[in-house]
C-alpha cells in the first residue's frame, strides 16, 4: 500500500465510510495514518468503592442496589442508581439516557467507570458513567487505548480497524537515517506510527510521540528559515512617508499610549519608511492595545493614498473592528475610508464592497477570509495586517498579497513572475506570550515588537483556584452576576458525551448548569463542532445580552469582546496550559467594572494546582508563559496543549521545548547544507504549518 492510495481500497471500507471519513481530511491511506489519537484511555483494573479517589476516573465491581429511579427536571430525564460492593455504597446519575434502566437489573454486578466526585455528606458519585460486563472489562484492563476526534457517522472502533489495516500495510520509508535518529534520541518513523496508534504502554506513547513531533516542528522549521531567506528580497516600489493624521489621531484619543505602545509605533512607522517591506510581529498581552497600532499603521497607509486591508479569523472580531474603526473615522475626522467584507454578508453588500474596493474609493478593508476571494481586486494594496495571526495560513496572506501586483493601475508597473521588488508591507498580531528562548526559534522569520505594558486604567482580574467542592457557591456567584445585568463564560475542554471520559463537556454541562441556574437565566451552549452560521448567531446573541451565561469550548478565545462579561469559570482547568488559560482569562475583564476568574481543577494529581497557582499570583502573560514552560514536563502527554497558539497536530512548544530547539538545530543544517533530506517524505508526516508572513 502507498500513501497516495486512497482509503476506499481498504476493507470494509466503502462510499458511504469514504464520504464520512472525508469530513475528517482523510482521503487517503497517508492521511489516515496521519491523524493522530487525541488522547488514550488507560484502562486501570475496578478496585472496591472504598478505594475511589474523588476527582479521578476510575473503574469499579459493584452490585446494582434496588430499583432505579428516574426523574424529569426541565425537560430532561435524570437516571438514578445505588451501587455497593461490600466495602460502601456510592449513587450513580445518568442525563438523557432512560435506556440504561433495563441495564441496571437489581442484584446484577457491572464495572462501573467514570469521574468520581464527593456529594452531600460525603457520599460517593459518578455521572454518566459507562457499564461494562465484566468479561468486557476484563479484556481492556491495563491497557491504552487511542481516542480520536470523531464526526457523526464515524466510531472509534471504525478508526482503530482501518488504522490498523493502512499501518500494516503501509510501506513507510524514513527519511531520517540512522546516524540522526541516534543523534537526536528518535525512533525509525514505521516504529513511531505503529505505537502512536497501538501502544502497548505509557513508554510507547512517549517514543512515538518525541519521533512525530520532530518532524512537525522540523518541517515548520525548514519553511519559516526558509522564509526568512526570501523576506529579505522583498522590496517595496514607493516608501511610505510620516503623515500628520498619525500624531493627531495619538492627541485627540482619550487615553494616552503606554510608553510599550509609543516605542512598538516608533518602529512600525520606521518599517513602512523603508525600501524593504515589513515583516512585523506584534506580540503583546490581551489588553496591551495592539489594535490602536494596526489601525495607526492604516491610516498612515490611507494617508499616502495606499489601500490597506486587516483581516480577522472570525466574523464577530471583523465586524468589531470595522464598527471601532468607523466610529474613529467619524469622531476625529480622518481620512480612512472603511469597508466591511464578511461571508455571511448578502451578494448585494459584496458586490458594493467588491466595488469600492476596486475603484480605491474605500482604502480600509476589515474582514475575514472572504478578503482572498477571486472576485476582491484591490486598486493598489500597500498594507496587510492580520490579527490572531496564528489563525491564518501563510498562503492565505500570499493570495491576499498578490492581489496587489493584479491590481496595479499602471500595468506597465507590474513585475515578471519570481521578481520580488513589488511587495507589500505585513504586519501581523499575536496575544500569545511565548518566552523569548522559544521565540528566537519561531519567530526567526519575523521582527518581533513586545508589548510589555498595560495600560493604567485597566482594572487586574481577581483569580481563584478551587476544587469542585466549590462549585455550589461558584454558580451562586454567578447568578449574583447575572442578577447584577452581567454576563459570564463557562470554558470545558470537550464537546461530545463519551469523548473523553470524566471531563465536563459543554453538550451535557449545559444541559445540566439550566438545572441548576434559576429559570430566569439564559444558559446558551457554544462549541467548535457547530456549523458556522449557528456558532456565529450563539455569538452573536452573546453580545447582544440575549444570552446570560455560554458555556463553551476554547473556540471564545479568540473573536469574542464582550465588556459586559464580569465572570470566568473554567471546569477541569488542569487540562489546559497555563498560557491557554491565561488568554481563555482575557475574555473578562474588558469593561468597567471588577471581573473574576475561578479555575475549577477535577483532579490535582502531579500537583497540577501548583501550576494553577502561577494564573493567582500574576496576570502577566509574559511571566506566566516563562513559569509555564519550566512547570510543564515530559508526563503531560494530552490534556493540556495550548489549543489557541501554535496549532501543530501533536506538538506543543512549552511541553516539548526541547525537542523544538534540536529540531531548529536540523533545520539551520538543513539550510546551510550540512544535511540533505527528501522533503516530499518530510511533507507525509510532518505536517505542513506555516502561518506566519508571505
Amino acid at each position: 500500500m502507498q500513501k497516495e492510495d486512497l482509503i476506499v481500497t481498504l476493507k470494509g471500507v466503502g462510499a458511504k465510510t469514504t464520504a464520512l471519513f472525508s469530513k475528517l481530511q482523510i482521503e487517503t491511506a497517508g492521511d489516515l495514518i496521519a491523524y493522530y489519537p487525541r488522547t488514550y484511555d488507560h484502562f486501570e483494573k475496578p478496585v472496591s468503592i472504598q478505594e475511589l479517589v474523588p476527582g479521578k476516573v476510575m473503574a469499579v465491581r459493584a452490585c446494582v442496589v434496588g430499583s432505579p429511579s428516574m426523574i424529569r427536571a426541565k425537560g430532561m430525564v435524570i437516571t438514578h442508581a445505588n451501587v455497593s460492593d461490600g466495602t460502601g455504597g456510592m449513587r450513580l446519575s445518568w442525563f438523557r439516557m432512560p435506556y440504561v434502566k433495563n441495564t441496571l437489573i437489581p442484584g446484577t454486578f457491572h464495572i462501573f467507570r467514570g469521574m468520581v466526585k464527593r456529594g452531600a455528606n460525603h457520599t460517593l458519585l459518578m455521572e454518566q458513567p459507562k457499564i461494562w460486563k465484566e468479561e468486557e472489562y476484563a479484556r481492556l484492563a491495563d491497557t491504552w487505548q487511542p481516542c480520536y476526534a470523531l464526526t457523526a457517522g464515524i466510531t472509534n472502533n471504525m478508526i482503530s480497524k482501518c488504522m490498523l489495516q493502512a499501518v500494516e500495510g503501509l510501506l513507510i520509508s524514513d527519511y531520517l537515517d540512522e546516524a540522526l535518529r541516534t543523534r537526536y534520541r528518535l525512533l525509525p518513523l514505521s516504529d513511531a506510527i505503529r505505537r502512536i496508534h497501538f501502544p502497548k504502554d505509557l513508554e510507547d506513547v512517549q517514543s512515538a510521540r518525541r519521533r512525530l513531533v520532530f518532524d512537525e516542528f522540523l518541517v515548520f522549521l525548514v519553511q519559516v528559515k526558509r522564509q526568512k531567506l526570501l523576506n529579505d528580497q522583498v522590496l517595496v516600489d514607493v516608501p511610505m512617508q510620516p503623515v500628520a493624521d498619525v500624531q493627531k489621531l495619538i492627541d485627540a484619543l482619550p487615553y494616552a499610549l503606554t510608553k510599550a505602545q509609543r516605542r512598538v509605533w516608533q518602529e512600525i512607522e520606521g518599517d513602512l519608511q523603508k525600501h524593504v517591506a515589513m515583516n512585523r510581529l506584534i506580540q503583546g498581552d490581551v489588553g496591551s492595545g495592539k489594535t490602536i497600532l494596526a489601525f495607526l499603521a492604516l491610516l498612515m497607509c490611507a494617508q499616502n493614498g495606499r489601500q490597506g486591508c486587516l483581516m480577522a479569523p472570525t466574523e464577530v472580531l471583523a465586524n468589531q473592528h470595522f464598527e471601532a474603526l468607523t466610529h474613529m473615522t467619524m469622531q476625529y475626522g480622518l481620512c480612512t475610508r472603511p469597508v466591511l467584507l464578511t461571508g455571511s454578508m448578502t451578494a448585494k453588500q459584496k458586490k458594493e464592497a467588491y466595488a469600492r474596493i476596486a475603484s480605491g474609493e474605500a482604502n480600509v478593508v476589515i474582514g475575514t477570509h472572504a478578503l482572498i476571494q477571486d472576485k476582491v481586486v484591490y486598486r493598489d494594496l500597500a498594507l496587510v495586517v492580520t490579527d490572531e495571526q496564528h489563525r491564518f495560513g501563510v498562503r492565505q496572506r500570499e493570495l491576499l498579497a498578490k492581489k496587489r501586483e493584479s491590481a496595479r493601475e499602471n500595468p506597465d508597473l507590474l513585475k515578471e513572475e519570481g521578481d520580488m521588488a513589488d511587495g507589500v508591507h505585513v504586519l501581523v498580531m499575536s496575544a500569545t506570550p511565548i518566552p523569548r528562548t522559544l521565540a528566537i526559534v519561531l519567530y526567526g522569520d519575523l521582527h518581533v515588537s513586545v508589548l510589555d505594558e498595560m495600560p493604567a486604567d485597566r482594572l487586574p482580574i481577581k483569580n481563584c483556584v478551587v476544587d469542585t467542592h466549590f462549585r455550589k457557591k461558584a454558580y451562586a456567584f454567578i447568578e449574583t452576576q447575572v442578577n447584577a445585568g452581567r454576563q459570564a463564560y463557562v470554558i470545558c475542554p470537550m464537546v461530545e458525551e463519551g469523548e473523553m471520559e470524566g471531563l465536563e463537556n459543554v453538550t451535557d454541562y449545559a444541559e445540566k448548569l439550566k438545572t441548576a441556574l434559576p429559570d430566569h437565566i439564559r444558559v446558551g451552549a457554544l462549541h467548535g463542532k457547530m456549523k458556522p452560521a449557528l456558532k456565529q448567531r450563539v455569538m452573536d446573541e452573546f453580545a447582544a445580552h440575549a444570552i446570560d451565561v455560554l458555556v463553551s469550548t476554547t473556540v471564545i478565545e479568540v473573536g469574542i469582546n464582550v465588556p459586559n462579561a464580569t465572570v470566568m469559570l473554567v471546569e477541569n482547568a488542569e487540562r489546559f496550559g497555563l498560557a491557554q488559560l491565561h488568554q481563555l482569562r482575557g475574555r473578562v475583564g474588558r469593561g468597567k467594572e471588577q471581573s473574576f476568574c475561578i479555575f475549577m481543577t477535577g483532579d490535582d494529581s502531579g500537583g497540577k494546582n501548583k501550576r494553577l497557582d502561577v494564573l493567582n499570583r500574576s496576570n502577566d502573560g509574559f511571566f506566566i508563559a516563562n513559569e509555564d514552560l519550566k512547570l510543564r514536563g515530559p508526563g503531560d502527554l494530552f490534556g493540556i496543549r495550548q489549543s489557541g497558539d501554535l496549532e501543530f497536530s501533536l506538538g506543543d512548544i512549552y511541553q516539548d521545548s526541547d525537542v523544538l530547539l534540536e529540531a531548529g538545530e536540523l533545520a539551520d543544517r538543513v539550510l546551510a547544507g550540512e544535511v540533505a533530506l527528501p522533503e516530499d517524505e518530510m511533507e507525509l508526516f510532518g505536517k505542513e504549518i506555516d502561518y506566519r508572513t508571505i
